[in-house]
Order: C-alpha cells, then sequence, then structure tokens
C-alpha cells in the first residue's frame, strides 16, 4: 500500500489543491473495482480516495465518458494464510536464580525508583 500512496504524490494538483486524476489512471481503478472480490471501498482505500469518487467515475464509465482497460485474463491471486504457530513454553529458572534476581531488583530499587 505504501507504494500506491508513494505514486499519489506524483499525481498533479491544480489551483484548488484537488488532484487532477488522468484518465488513464482512473480507468485502471475503475477496473480494479470489477475484479471478483473487490470492492469500491477497499480499492478507494487503497489509493487514498474516499468512495465517492470511485464510484463517480463507474458512472462515467457505464455512460462512456471513460474507457475502460480489456480485462480478459484479470483476477485477484488466491492467498492463503496459515493459522497461528504454537507459543513455545519457556521453562521457569531454578528457584535459586529467582531469589537472586528478586535480590538484585531489591537491591537496585532506591537507585531505579525515580526512573519510573
Amino acid at each position: 500500500m505504501e507504494a500506491t500512496n508513494e505514486f499519489l504524490t506524483r499525481i498533479p494538483r491544480g489551483s484548488d489543491g484537488k488532484r487532477r486524476w488522468p484518465l488513464e489512471l482512473k480507468a485502471r481503478i475503475v477496473a480494479e473495482t470489477l475484479i471478483e472480490g473487490a470492492t469500491v471501498n477497499g480499492v478507494a482505500k487503497r489509493y487514498g480516495l474516499i468512495p465517492s469518487s470511485v464510484s463517480d467515475w463507474r458512472r462515467m464509465a457505464r455512460t462512456g465518458k471513460l474507457v475502460l482497460p480489456n480485462l480478459d485474463g484479470m483476477d485477484f491471486v488466491p492467498v492463503q494464510i496459515e493459522g497461528p504457530k504454537p507459543l513455545e513454553v519457556v521453562p521457569a529458572p531454578p528457584k535459586e536464580e529467582a531469589v537472586r534476581w528478586s535480590s538484585l531488583c531489591f537491591a537496585l530499587a532506591p537507585f531505579v525508583e525515580g526512573i519510573m
């Protein structure tokens, strides 16, 4: 997503501060919303847009004011996410080490009291 946002900094802005989207880029963004499983909200978010802008561009495409690229063969690649791996159990230190550690903490307490 960062690469997309980095790309958006090169979109020219008008005197009113609004980005001037090239027609080819609008068409590509609209085409992404037509791929099975994609949503207007998801695509808009990926490009840092408000969904209503993308919906407006889709309307332009339906009325013939925006020519879409050929979508034959375009699709998302299915992704399979692995489940979480079990946590490794770390054995407790021997009682003797625990006693030494607590003694050290007790001895250092006056010096670290003001730090926290």
